[in-house]
C-alpha cells in the first residue's frame, strides 16, 4: 500500500525546483485562468516561510509590500498552476519562520544577502602580500631632466 502512494506522490513533484530558503528574495510566476484565457502573473517577495518539507505538500509563504500594504500569498511548490519559481536574492537568515517581517520597519526588517548570480560566480583571486612585506610599487617610467 506505501509502495502505491509513494508513487502517486513521486509522480506530482517537480524536478526544477530551486533550493528555496526562508530570507530569499523569490519570483513566483502564477498561471491564472479567466474564462477560456490563460496569464502568468508575477509575484515578487521575501521568503518568509517554508512548511511540510520537500514533499508533494510542500509550501512557501511569500511576502511583499504593495502600494503600502504588506500582502502574504502561500504558494503549494509543486503545483501545477506554478511556472517556475526563480530565486533573485540568496538571504541570510538564522530562523526558519520569518513571521517578525510582518511588524519590523527600517533596518530592522531588513533581510542580508547577496544576489543570486552574484554568488554563483566566485570572486577573482587577488595576490596579497604577506603582512611583514611591503606591497609592490608599480613599475613607473624615469626620466632625466637636464
Amino acid at each position: 500500500m506505501d509502495n502505491k502512494i509513494e508513487k502517486f506522490n513521486q509522480s506530482g513533484i517537480k524536478a526544477n525546483i530551486p533550493d528555496i530558503r526562508p530570507g530569499d528574495t523569490v519570483s513566483v510566476v502564477q498561471i491564472i485562468k479567466e474564462k477560456d484565457k490563460d496569464r502568468t502573473q508575477a509575484f515578487k517577495g521575501v521568503v518568509i516561510a517554508r512548511k511540510h518539507g520537500k514533499g508533494l505538500s510542500a509550501a512557501i509563504t511569500v511576502r511583499s509590500v504593495i502600494a503600502g500594504v504588506g500582502v502574504e500569498k502561500v504558494f503549494p511548490v509543486h503545483s501545477p498552476m506554478i511556472a517556475k519559481i526563480e530565486v533573485l536574492k540568496k538571504g541570510k537568515a538564522r530562523r526558519s519562520k520569518l513571521y517578525y517581517l510582518r511588524t519590523a520597519k527600517g533596518k530592522r526588517g531588513q533581510i542580508k544577502g547577496e544576489f543570486a548570480e552574484a554568488a554563483a560566480v566566485e570572486p577573482a583571486k587577488e595576490k596579497i602580500a604577506p603582512a611583514n612585506q611591503a606591497p609592490e610599487a608599480p613599475a613607473t617610467k624615469k626620466t632625466e631632466v637636464k
